[in-house]
């Protein structure tokens, strides 16, 4: 992708900016600083960090915030530390600490017993997510009913763990730090894989370090801090986010008409099971389209 640059205070177009999230802050407040530097409203961010965790977060300017939903989707990458030995109400760093193993405990664990414990935890799994996370039960996110004294049961969901690989293990001041790295599937949730290694091992466990590396196709070598942007404003232009993100179509200008106008088109060869971005003779990305029988139909429309 090429990014285009300007100064602020000015109003852009539609894109998608990388930003290089700090710890300390919410997801919510990246969103109102960009939405300044930006000069315009429509601001809205694909996968919330929690305040502890810094990295990848991807925000969309202008039509771009439709895009969003469709990113979401993507795989995510994380680099992440564990500590064993102790467990968290919030099964991170931030939540009440609770110590868990004894010195013997703690001697039983070995380097092998993690890796072997980490592999277990590979490919396809049943999660259930922390109780602290936003998700709704019965109307309400689960972290406003847990802080409010509540009693939260989650369900388990299915989630896919493509790499869990233990890169460093070594003493810590309250048990074992665990430096891991993680590819996963969209909805995994980080401080449940610390929680959860911590309870195979019989220790307990809970997450101290969080850091995003790469959400779908947006790594660090694309992300910015907020104080680069300040000086310099970097932008992915919505076609370029489209064309790097999914099969591409090049309609000819009778195809992009009806395009335009979201009509549902008979005879095109489009990737089964995947949405494709649509572009007119101009390279105007226009759409994204899926295969439904013999007919391509749309699921979002972004040029009228």
């Amino acid at each position: 992708m090429t990014p285009t640059t300007s100064d602020t205070d000015f109003s852009v177009a539609d894109g998608i900016v990388v930003v290089d999230k700090p710890a300390g802050l919410t997801s919510h407040t990246v969103v109102a600083r960009i939405r300044r530097l930006a000069g315009t409203r429509k601001v809205g961010h694909a996968g919330t960090l929690d305040p502890m965790a810094t990295g990848v977060l991807v925000v969309g300017l202008n039509r771009a915030t439709r895009l969003l939903g469709h990113l979401q989707l993507a795989d995510k990458s994380y680099d992440a530390t564990i500590l064993l030995g102790a467990a968290s109400s919030t099964d991170d760093a931030e939540g009440e600490i609770s110590p868990v193993a004894s010195a013997d405990d703690l001697a039983a664990v070995t380097v092998e017993s993690i890796e072997a414990a980490v592999a277990g935890f590979r490919g396809e799994i049943s999660q259930v997510p922390s109780k602290v996370s936003a998700i709704k039960v019965d109307g309400r996110r689960a972290y406003e009913r847990v802080r409010a004294g509540e009693e939260v049961a989650l369900k388990a969901r299915s989630v896919t763990i493509s790499r869990y690989d233990v890169v460093d293990v070594r003493p810590g001041s309250l048990g074992i730090e665990v430096d891991v790295s993680v590819d996963c599937s969209s909805g995994t949730y980080i401080r449940a894989l610390a929680r959860d290694l911590g309870a195979e091992l019989g220790v307990g466990g809970h997450l101290t370090m969080l850091r995003r590396t790469r959400v779908g196709a947006f790594g660090m070598s694309s992300a910015h801090t907020l104080e680069e942007l300040g000086e310099t404003f970097t932008m992915l232009p919505i076609a370029d986010v489209a064309a790097d993100t999914f099969p591409r179509f090049d309609a000819d200008a009778e195809q992009a008409a009806a395009i335009r106008t979201g009509r549902p088109l008979p005879g095109l060869k489009l990737t089964a099971g995947q949405q494709t971005a649509m572009f007119d003779p101009t390279g105007t990305f226009l759409a994204l389209y899926e295969p439904h029988g013999p007919l391509a139909k749309p699921t979002a429309v972004f040029v009228s």
